[in-house]
């Protein structure tokens, strides 16, 4: 029996290179968006992206997003995805406000956008405090005297590494290297991702210092492999850094991804990332 065919529309946005499929959910449905997150963020045979996130309504809050890795695994927290959907729904009316609050699978974040002649030119996003208590990332590793996985020592992913465990609404693992370009995050990222000492995976986040202000970082995000930029995993490689002595607290700390720069501040009260937020192009899917 033939269905009839279902047209949905999407925008392809980017955030320091990390780029989504956006569908504004207001006025479509979507039934199985695991499946267009696998289908459509392939390369050379979809879209090409690092996953989809649908843009919804929220009853307790100005909006709501869903985050779907590129293996369609659901995600609770996306710090570039943030940034975009913010700007999608300003300039598109939805939400036409430079200050909005948006529901993620891990509760509330709040938005602040700098609008100049009525487009966005960079957003911040309240990231929430750092979760560092080991069973709340989670982690299997017992916390030291100060609660926290700080420049631990442990076994993992095949070697000892140096760890340190933070979340930011999902669960980040810190490695600090003097090698940075001539890790194969390929061969290295899935065992970490996979290694049993972390219940529901991880991402793997590798950084090298460049002196208190500015860090390098590359990324093997949990359920996509490496991408461009992970604004979560910034987050929590400059928490990481002020924790382990080599940035100062409540400072502007520059992360270098390789899809661009984002300057976050490590606070007693919370996390604040600020970055850009790009739209590449518009279109439409038949299913």
């Amino acid at each position: 029996m033939r269905h009839e065919k279902k047209t949905l529309r999407f925008v392809k946005m980017e955030a320091t290179g990390n780029d989504y499929i956006y569908f504004d959910c207001f006025d479509q449905y979507i039934e199985n968006p695991e499946a267009i997150a696998v289908r459509y963020s392939a390369p050379h045979y979809g879209i090409g992206s690092d996953g989809a996130i649908l843009i919804l309504p929220s009853k307790i809050a100005d909006a709501k997003m869903r985050i779907f890795n590129r293996d369609g695994s659901e995600a609770e927290m996306c710090g570039n995805g943030i940034r975009c959907v913010a700007r999608y729904l300003y300039e598109s009316g939805r939400v036409r406000k430079e200050a909005m609050k948006i529901e993620i699978g891990s509760g509330i974040k709040s938005v602040s956008l700098e609008v100049f002649e009525g487009e966005v030119k960079s957003v911040t996003v309240d990231m929430g405090p750092a979760i560092l208590d080991p069973a709340q990332i989670p982690v299997k590793l017992e916390a030291n005297e100060n609660g926290s996985v700080v420049g631990r020592t442990a076994k993992v992913a095949g070697g000892t590494y140096v760890v340190t465990c933070v979340s930011m609404g999902n669960p980040h693992v810190v490695v600090f290297t003097d090698h940075l370009n001539d890790l194969d995050l390929d061969e290295i990222g899935p065992k970490f991702e996979n290694d049993p000492l972390f219940p529901e995976k991880v991402n793997t986040e590798f950084v090298e210092v460049e002196d208190s202000g500015h860090i390098r970082m590359r990324v093997y995000e949990r359920g996509s492999g490496e991408t461009w930029s992970c604004g979560t995993g910034a987050c929590a490689a400059a928490v990481a850094s002020v924790l382990n002595g080599y940035c100062r607290k409540d400072q502007p700390i520059t992360v270098t991804l390789k899809g661009g720069k984002l300057i976050v501040r490590y606070t007693d009260e919370t996390v604040y990332m600020t970055g850009n937020a790009q739209v590449t192009f518009t279109g439409e899917i038949t299913l």
